[in-house]
């Protein structure tokens, strides 16, 4: 896969990544909801922590959400740098296909999130009972490095009761598959999720192609 190529993906992604964001902010109010099947919803909340909605704050106790924010948002930021330099170096290197679209869809998806945490914050403002506006004469919710990730992509395949006979969670309610997520982390996931599948032909032994 070639670097035009590359740069076309990610380009495509990030454009469906934002473009579905900058829809979601500025017409739906926060935790708004709009049901498209019995099991996929457009369900808007922000996500200001790590994967799965953890914060930093909660594993490091001694830092604020604050401080907390900003240093993943840098992380963040280098990191895409790391990903973007291991891109490059596999396509220079005629890395197989399977391993060079996995790197830009995990670019892809790192940066459209990286485009949220660094800017939203400035560029709208809040969505708290309200829809946002885009550039908003008073300013924006929050400073540069402090945006919210927008999330909307909700899938509860299956909501009901577990057996009572389950150790633990049995008799409590259950929703599968409950995380809310957007664009971006489906990039990332299936980049992963390539990796994993194909990791004999992404990393080959013996230096073979594909």
């Amino acid at each position: 896969m070639s670097l035009k190529k590359s740069i076309v993906l990610i380009i495509v992604i990030l454009l469906i990544d934002q473009i579905s964001k900058i829809y979601i902010k500025t017409h739906f109010k926060l935790q708004d909801s709009v049901a498209v099947f019995k099991w996929f919803k457009i369900y808007f909340i922000e996500n200001d922590g790590m994967a799965w909605g953890t914060k930093l704050s909660d594993i490091v106790s001694f830092i604020s959400d604050r401080t907390a924010k900003v240093a993943l948002t840098l992380f963040r930021v280098f990191a895409i740098f790391g990903i973007g330099y291991w891109l490059v170096t596999a396509i220079k290197k005629s890395s197989p296909s399977v391993l060079v679209l996995a790197i830009a869809l995990i670019f892809a998806g790192a940066l459209g999130n990286i485009i949220d945490s660094v800017f939203y914050g400035v560029w709208f403002s809040d969505s708290y009972g309200q829809i946002a506006t885009f550039l908003p004469e008073t300013g924006g919710y929050d400073s540069l490095l402090h945006g919210k990730v927008v999330d909307m992509l909700y899938f509860p395949l299956w909501k009901g009761f577990l057996p009572e006979w389950l150790p633990i969670w049995g008799g409590e309610h259950f929703i599968f598959f409950n995380p809310v997520f957007n664009v971006a982390d489906m990039a990332i996931s299936t980049g992963f999720v390539m990796l994993i599948i194909w990791n004999g032909k992404a990393f080959p032994k013996h230096g073979t192609k594909s």
